[in-house]
């Protein structure tokens, strides 16, 4: 009786993997015209040419929106012909062969399971499971822990830190080209949290740092769009976002071009419409106004220095110049503190944090400290960050509630002012 139980439950387990258009096993194979199809349907898996070129890649797009392409598997390794397959090979792995069965592209996994399968998810995530285990925890590998140009609703933007896995956003070279490009968005996890879109290992833009409640100059407002969450704790450091509204087609990516954008797909029109497109102003541009200055959009010009603080040289009106102090500290009689509000605050450069301290206890330490130049709190009435080296990247927020406080250092004989300079 048991005998026949396993060969009806192996038969019809059989039965399901053949008629399953989302799955690939060591035997069904996905080759180049061939297609896998998510239930119910959102997502499809497959080869595809971007643009004007030749070159075949495996990706993952929407299925009703086939040109918008959300994750490359072999991005720097194309295939030169039609002749490429995906399949599971012997030890387990996810595997892309091309036409000489040389392998092009793997998942590279080191755990090895009896059942093997590669799932593609409603998610948009393809998963390489065991067919017997259920639950994320049971992943080999998934394309979520490897993110192209595109972050999906879901997928994690940061840090595993018991693995020291970087999850992070890479633009494609060009629209043809789909290759590692020169700009990326991930979270610097140094002192504390912030996003960043460098052109290569130069910083182009923040958001500044994470407060407790949002990140710099993103508050957490409510929407209907969609919902993010910031995750902080000893294991993880992570940016999410979910869609409010299921049936909304909704992603984020950063472009050839260097721009982080939110787009959502209208179906009236069949088209991308842009929710943000970041940096979309002069100031969301890294250092705009140099060192020691503040960047204000609404003013004309736009750069001015720090209080207690004055232009350096006034080599023209187009070029930012470094600002540096009107006058040195005295430590021996006394400086004092200017608080300005509604900042973004600045880059976590040289900069040390304690986050117990109060608001008083930061003052007192800074100010026994004749290298500190400024402080502020980490989270609203506790914790300390103070600055020792110049200050770079502020702005002033159009909207006050979404900036901080930040607490200017100055000799004690002087008011301060500001200083127009670009």
């Amino acid at each position: 009786m048991g005998s026949l139980y396993f060969f009806f439950f192996f038969f019809f387990l059989s039965i399901e993997l053949i008629l399953a258009t989302d799955i690939i096993t060591p035997t069904r194979v996905i080759r180049d015209g061939e297609t896998l199809v998510s239930s119910p349907e959102v997502f499809e898996l497959g080869f595809f040419s971007p643009g004007n070129s030749t070159k075949r890649y495996l990706g993952i797009w929407y299925k009703k929106i086939p040109e918008t392409v959300v994750w490359v598997a072999n991005r720097n390794n194309p295939i030169i012909d039609r002749e490429g397959v995906l399949t599971i090979i012997n030890n387990g792995n996810l595997v892309l062969l091309n036409k000489t069965k040389s392998i092009i592209w793997s998942s590279n996994t080191s755990r090895k399971v009896e059942n093997p399968v590669a799932k593609l998810l409603d998610s948009g995530n393809l998963v390489l499971k065991d067919n017997f285990s259920t639950g994320s925890e049971s992943y080999l590998w998934q394309s979520f822990d490897y993110p192209s140009d595109t972050l999906l609703p879901g997928m994690k933007l940061g840090w595993d830190l018991k693995t020291g896995v970087e999850r992070y956003l890479t633009s494609w070279k060009s629209s043809d080209d789909p290759s590692y490009g020169d700009f990326t968005y991930r979270i610097d996890i140094h002192v504390l949290p912030q996003i960043f879109i460098y052109n290569g290992s130069t910083k182009m833009a923040r958001t500044g740092p994470w407060n407790g409640f949002f990140l710099g100059e993103v508050p957490k407002s409510p929407n209907f769009i969609f919902e993010p969450t910031f995750v902080y704790d000893k294991n993880e450091i992570y940016y999410r976002y979910e869609s409010v509204n299921n049936p909304v087609i909704m992603l984020t990516k950063i472009t050839h071009s260097g721009f982080f954008q939110r787009l959502i797909w209208k179906e009236m029109g069949s088209i991308w419409d842009f929710v943000a497109s970041e940096p979309n102003d002069l100031c969301q541009y890294y250092g705009k106004c140099s060192a020691n200055g503040v960047c204000n959009i609404d003013k004309a010009p736009i750069c001015e220095c720090l209080q207690g603080f004055i232009p350096e040289s006034q080599q023209n009106q187009t070029s930012p110049t470094r600002c540096i102090r009107s006058s040195p500290f005295d430590c021996s009689s006394g400086d004092r503190f200017i608080k300005l509000t509604g900042l973004k605050l600045p880059d976590l450069v040289e900069t040390t944090l304690n986050d117990t301290m109060s608001l008083q206890e930061c003052e007192s330490k800074c100010l026994k400290n004749c290298s500190c130049k400024a402080y502020a709190n980490f989270i609203v009435s506790r914790g300390c960050l103070m600055w020792s080296g110049d200050l770079i990247d502020i702005r002033k927020h159009v909207n006050e509630s979404s900036g901080q406080d930040l607490y200017i250092r100055v000799p004690t004989s002087k008011q301060g002012s500001l200083f127009c300079y670009s």
